[in-house]
């Protein structure tokens, strides 16, 4: 049976177009129709590409617009919980970038718009795609980990240039971080993890509470004095009202300690991914910069160190880890198994091919996505409340029950 290919518009030129390979190789399934983006040279370079496509400025003319399936929202941050709303509203599926929502409000609404119209929304966690988390998810399926009791999650990436355009003015970035103070972008750190533990699945775990800490804002100040001098205003003390790292330390119904932490305006070398799990029969740790080995451990498979000739030993027998490496192909997730090779090419490890692909193939087979409402709600509200603890010196919050209409 042949389907009509789903009709999309982007909206965010800027970081949409780190899509277009993705688009190229899924042409079959998607169709770039539209772009939407205040900016008229963002437009004019996507025309050139795309002489077909329809260009917009005003998001509102650009949902009246019934020959658009779909809208994958690339925008500012801020943005995306109310043009989400609006464009389910008008009959158009959506795939959000992240954050879904950053106000509990706006995620309750989202939720609620979700169910009310029945289209299909997706947030666009690719970190939950790249194929060592996905082989994670796919041996803690399998129970190779035992009863998971730990996570750890990190955000950490140094990203001062894109807080500030050429002449020093604050991008979305800079005003985030001008704005507010806690965590301030955690979905890269909890998806994950979220999707190792089941979290949010029909009978499983869920987030119960949480507490954030933040330490002082430091990093900023001394980059903008560096790059623009000692009198800019974002040089002075108290301009930046979030702190360099926040810490987040969460609880789930089951008992399980989630650790997150987020920094990207901290002077050091690249490390934009940072997870660990543990659990009774294995553990997992990530590599710490590009090039290191994942390593993993697991009981009764991994290798014991050899006592070395010669040497005095306690007689006690040393657990090794070993490079993820070694269990694939063999514990490949099967959407891996199924596109890996297509995906390695794109943006993120294979995650931004992987995102488009399931939200298509969710719409035209009339089904949730992998990354659904419900996880975006849950997962995006440790913003908000993390502000609200932070604010309190990190006393605990609750964690909504964005399901609770199902149940």
């Amino acid at each position: 049976m042949t389907h009509q290919p789903l009709r999309l518009a982007i909206v965010g030129g800027n970081r949409g177009s780190r899509f277009k390979q993705t688009l190229s190789a899924l042409a079959e399934h998607i169709q770039l129709t539209a772009i939407c983006d205040i900016n008229e040279e963002m437009l004019h370079q996507w025309k050139q590409d795309y002489p077909g496509i329809e260009l917009y400025r005003d998001y509102g003319q650009l949902l009246q617009n019934s020959t658009i399936d779909a809208v994958l929202l690339a925008s500012p941050m801020l943005l995306h919980a109310r043009q989400s709303i609006d464009a389910l509203r008008a009959g158009k599926h959506v795939l959000s970038e992240v954050i879904a929502a950053h106000t509990v409000e706006d995620a309750w609404e989202l939720v609620e718009t979700v169910e009310k119209t029945g289209m299909v929304y997706m947030m666009a966690e690719n970190y939950c795609f790249e194929r060592s988390s996905l082989t994670v998810k796919h041996m803690a399926e399998q129970r190779l980990f035992g009863e998971i009791t730990y996570a750890e999650g990190g955000y950490i990436h140094d990203l001062r240039h894109s807080v500030h355009h050429k002449d020093g003015s604050p991008t979305w970035r800079g005003d985030l971080h001008h704005t507010y103070n806690g965590m301030n972008y955690p979905t890269h750190s909890i998806g994950p993890i979220a999707k190792w533990l089941g979290l949010n699945e029909e009978g499983g775990d869920r987030m119960e509470r949480m507490s954030t800490f933040v330490s002082n804002s430091r990093s900023l100040r001394h980059y903008f004095a560096d790059m623009f001098g000692t009198g800019h205003p974002a040089a002075q003390e108290g301009y930046w009202k979030q702190g360099d790292s926040a810490v987040t330390t969460i609880t789930t119904r089951r008992g399980v300690l989630i650790v997150l932490r987020v920094d990207w305006t901290s002077a050091r070398p690249h490390n934009m991914r940072h997870y660990a799990l543990q659990g009774t029969e294995g553990a997992y740790l990530s590599g710490r910069f590009d090039g290191e080995d994942d390593l993993l451990w697991i009981k009764g498979r991994s290798p014991f160190k050899e006592a070395i000739p010669g040497q005095p030993s306690d007689g006690e027998v040393e657990e090794m880890w070993e490079p993820l490496s070694r269990y694939q192909p063999r514990y490949d997730h099967p959407v891996w198994k199924q596109w890996g090779q297509q995906a390695y090419a794109s943006g993120h490890g294979g995650g931004d091919f992987l995102v488009l692909e399931e939200f298509a193939a969710a719409v035209r087979g009339k089904r949730k996505p992998l990354i659904d409402v419900y996880d975006a709600a849950a997962w995006s509200s440790i913003f908000p409340l993390s502000m609200e603890s932070a604010a309190r010196n990190g006393q605990p919050v609750v964690f909504p029950d964005f399901r609770r209409a199902l149940r």
